[in-house]
């Protein structure tokens, strides 16, 4: 499969976690996906500095008590965690259902939207816990996701043509929105996309027959318009001086000229292309006749599957393109739309693999949830103790709950059966 295909899969991953966007990717798995623009806010949903959440986060102080509703392991889940998490799932459903209107206003309605709001919130603290084995597992296999933190980050700077990251922060928390936390919803997205792509995407087989079966049963949805699936490398002249062109050019001439002699053009993209794709392998997308700058609509189009463009010259910097496929309008053969039946095949299978691999790690862990909140995925419930916040402890001094720890496992206290715990956490196994 095309690696645009393959990473977009495992973005899907989890059906309801928080950080999943199910509804972005749904279009990309099935190989139907419109160009998409550089990646932007909605993708990574907590996110959008320009606007307060519903129910924005309120700084702690010392005389709160935060309410514990789950412990995952060595971590927990607070009830302004789940409050949070709650309004965003929310927001999410009436985002999806005005979306759903455009098209026909019967589409959402205050009894759709009821529904769908009774559905999913069950599923608020499943997802919740499911983030958090994830992210824990992600840790342990000393997975860093830093850099794509920080590119993420800058690429929403740059979308909200921000000076810097400092500004950006400066806005986040305008917002309401502590910083830390923000940055951390992306990281934990992000690690746990990792994570199934590592343990779960491996596993997940699709047969030639299956291929086959689905094709044929669907032939009808492989129907296209002529279009061309565009790879670019890009070397960006923005912010040179005058006296530097001339050297970026002849960078981009020695990429083609290393194109042409046989080297993979999308591994020379990801080490040396200046574009947001650079990572994707400088994958565009997918074009239609009328959907780019003419001059270079009847320079690709004329081109056949494997042909690249010479350097062309853009305002923004120098530009190779390479038509990864092309389509004639009319119902497609198969071996042109493999990847996509591949696609979808995979995107069937990947979320019940998701779940069988969330059970199998809740399996393995301590999980607890205070009585009176829900868990659809069938934890136990225990009595919680709810704790007054501390603040974080300066290096190399020992804070009183850590001296208070030490006490009591020298008096035998705290200590907890493992077996005990299992029983009494066996969940119900996948929904």
């Amino acid at each position: 499969m095309k690696k645009l295909t393959t990473r977009a899969l495992y973005a899907i991953l989890i059906a309801g976690i928080p950080f999943a966007a199910v509804s972005l990717l749904s279009a990309q798995t099935q190989g139907q996906a419109q160009n998409p623009p550089p990646p932007v806010l909605e993708k990574v949903k907590p996110a959008d500095p320009a606007k307060a959440p519903e129910v924005p986060a309120k700084p702690l102080t010392k005389s709160v008590i935060e309410e514990i509703v789950a412990r995952v392991n060595n971590e927990i889940i607070t009830r302004s965690e789940f409050e949070r998490a709650r309004a965003q799932m929310r927001k999410e459903l009436q985002d999806d259902c005005e979306e759903a209107a455009r098209t026909n206003p019967a589409n959402c309605t205050p009894e759709k939207l009821a529904k769908a709001w009774e559905q999913r919130e069950p599923e608020v603290l499943r997802d919740l816990i499911d983030t958090s084995l994830l992210v824990q597992r992600g840790k342990d296999l000393g997975i860093n996701v830093e850099p794509q933190v920080i590119k993420q980050l800058d690429e929403i700077r740059q979308q909200n043509n921000l000076p810097d990251l400092e500004t950006l922060e400066k806005k986040v928390e305008e917002a309401g929105i502590a910083w830390e936390e923000y940055k951390n919803s992306f990281r934990s997205r992000i690690l746990t996309q990792e994570v199934v792509y590592r343990d779960v995407y491996p596993d997940l087989q699709v047969t030639d027959a299956e291929v086959q079966q689905l094709y044929t049963k669907n032939k009808e949805q492989f129907q296209r318009p002529e279009q061309v699936i565009l790879a670019e490398i890009f070397v960006s002249t923005e912010g040179k001086a005058e006296s530097e062109i001339p050297a970026l050019e002849q960078k981009a001439k020695t990429l083609l000229d290393r194109v042409k002699k046989g080297e993979d053009f999308n591994q020379l993209a990801k080490r040396f292309s200046d574009g947001t794709t650079a990572k994707q392998g400088g994958d565009l997308g997918t074009f239609h006749r009328g959907q780019l700058a003419k001059e270079l609509e009847d320079q690709v189009f004329k081109m056949k599957r494997g042909d690249v463009t010479d350097v062309i010259h853009t305002r923004t910097g120098f530009l190779v393109l390479k038509v990864e496929q092309r389509y004639e309008e009319g119902i497609q053969p198969l071996e042109k739309v493999k990847n996509e039946v591949e696609g979808q095949i995979r995107y069937e299978k990947l979320q019940p693999a998701v779940r069988a691999y969330l059970t199998k790690l809740r399996e393995e862990s301590y999980v607890l949830v205070k009585p009176g909140y829900v868990d659809v995925a069938g934890t136990s419930t225990a009595p919680i103790e709810e704790v007054q916040p501390t603040p974080d402890t300066p290096k190399g001094k020992k804070g009183k709950n850590e001296k208070s720890d030490k006490k009591d496992k020298k008096d035998g206290k705290g200590s907890t059966d493992k077996k005990d715990e299992k029983k009494q956490n066996s969940p119900a196994g996948p929904r």
